[in-house]
């Protein structure tokens, strides 16, 4: 491709606008409830000219517009963006309103977060097609660099890299692509698991009232291998799946697994085994009953089952302890779970867990590429902004397509919302004229039509 003529140019043109795709989207958020939501439980005090019904859904749309910053909320102030929506805000006013925001004021947002997930859910049935059947809730945490010294809570954390931490929890269905369920913010110095029975809880909550009606699992990795997330799990009506730490307990428990009780597995596509840095095409898989955390009070012992999966080293190694035979030929993986599936099933479904780094990845490459403020409590109520920006998201793949519903967020971004559009106004009608030949037409106007009372644009 090859450029066909000189040209000249000028940014004159006042009924452009070059992210056409949030006029659905935001359309959507509107009928999910989000203003009344915000207008019901979110009050900023204190903040000069506070309004957090115009500034909250503000910051949402630049969000899914591509902001990662609040200098970027620019993105909603150009050509005809004015003649789209009403009451766009500077980024100055925007950040103002964030600073403004106490720990209250964040958990407020997590009220509007949950409650629209379940009006999206409502508007959109198959954002979490088949909840009613089964549904996973996954957990995990991340570190989100920093660099400076002006940012509140910022510290060094078990990868060494200074930073906040942020710890996600994630739905998904067997049918569909997981939402943010729930999403903390975190001093850089956290534990993974710090907070995670609270977490969980509300998380589970959330769900629940989504439409995650059947048998709903709580997985996570090792780091949440402890007593608080099994309860916290448990008291939420939903089953769990941990990754087991490899303490003596474990290891002796896996020691009493007999030879016959293995059952060999063949995987249809490979899996990467981190410890061995190859990748595994089949490997062996056993269970026996297991009580953990018998170091606590007896109340507080948890008796599951114990699937573990073996893999036979390329280099055996000896270890000169008890278990040294046991060790030497195979590297062991652990899970432990009251999940009522079969022993295959229930281990293929927990290695599942680690869709929640899709999510994790999305954010981050999104509007958690920067935490844009000093303050803790703004950059906590930019993170869960951020979530509601990727629930809505979401929900408008879904709304659009079946490729759609699955994609990455960049992809909805680049195919559905950064699209350019020219606003007219002909009797008394306006409408948009987007380019000709667009690939992705038939989605958006799905989307557009499923979102809008008026005819295909």
């Amino acid at each position: 491709m090859r450029v066909s003529h000189d040209f000249s140019a000028e940014f004159d043109d006042d009924n452009l606008i070059a992210r056409a795709g949030l006029v659905p989207v935001m359309a959507l958020a509107e009928s999910a409830g989000l203003s009344g939501l915000v207008k019901e439980h979110v009050s900023v005090a204190g903040t000069p000219g506070a309004n957090a019904t115009v500034k909250v859904p503000s910051l949402v749309a630049g969000m899914v517009a591509g902001a990662d910053s609040i200098s970027d909320m620019d993105l909603l102030r150009h050509g005809g963006m004015g003649r789209a929506f009403t009451e766009c805000r500077a980024p100055t006013t925007l950040g103002t309103h964030l600073r403004g925001y106490t720990f209250g004021h964040v958990r407020q947002l997590d009220a509007v977060a949950s409650r629209l997930l379940s009006g999206l859910a409502e508007r959109v049935p198959g954002l979490l097609a088949g909840a009613d059947q089964v549904a996973y809730l996954d957990i995990d945490d991340t570190i989100r660099a920093t660099h400076g010294y002006a940012k509140q809570g910022a510290g060094y954390g078990y990868s060494g890299v200074k930073g906040l931490n942020a710890q996600v929890a994630t739905l998904s269905t067997p049918l569909a692509a997981p939402v943010v369920a729930g999403i903390r913010l975190r001093k850089g110095s956290s534990a993974s698991a710090h907070g995670a029975a609270k977490l969980i809880s509300e998380s589970l909550a959330a769900a629940r009232k989504a439409g995650a009606g059947g048998l709903l699992t709580v997985r996570a990795d090792s780091a949440y291998y402890q007593q608080p997330v099994v309860a916290a799990a448990r008291r939420g009506g939903a089953y769990f799946s941990l990754t087991a730490r490899m303490n003596p307990g474990v290891v002796a428990a896996i020691s009493r697994i007999p030879e016959t009780a293995w059952v060999g597995i063949k995987y249809p596509q490979a899996i990467w085994d981190e410890d061995e840095q190859r990748w595994v095409s089949d490997a062996e898989v056993a269970e026996i009953p297991y009580t953990a955390f018998t170091s606590r009070k007896q109340a507080e012992h948890v008796a599951a089952r114990l699937i573990v999966r073996r893999v036979k080293r390329l280099n055996p190694t000896t270890t000169g302890g008890e278990q040294d035979e046991l060790l030497a030929a195979y590297r062991h993986h652990a899970v432990f779970t009251d999940s009522p599936l079969g022993m295959l099933e229930a281990e293929t479904s927990h290695r599942d867990h680690a869709i929640v780094e899709q999510i994790i990845a999305d954010l981050k490459n999104g509007p958690l590429a920067h935490l844009p403020s000093g303050r803790f409590t703004a950059n906590s109520a930019w993170t869960v902004l951020a979530a509601i920006a990727f629930n809505l998201t979401r929900a408008a793949g879904a709304l659009a397509s079946r490729f759609h519903a699955k994609a990455r967020a960049a992809t909805i971004l680049s195919q559905l919302i950064a699209v350019p559009a020219r606003i007219a106004n002909r009797a008394r009608s306006w409408r948009l004229h987007l380019p000709r030949n667009w690939p992705w037409q038939s989605g958006w106007e799905t989307l557009f039509n499923a979102t809008s009372a008026t005819s295909s644009p």
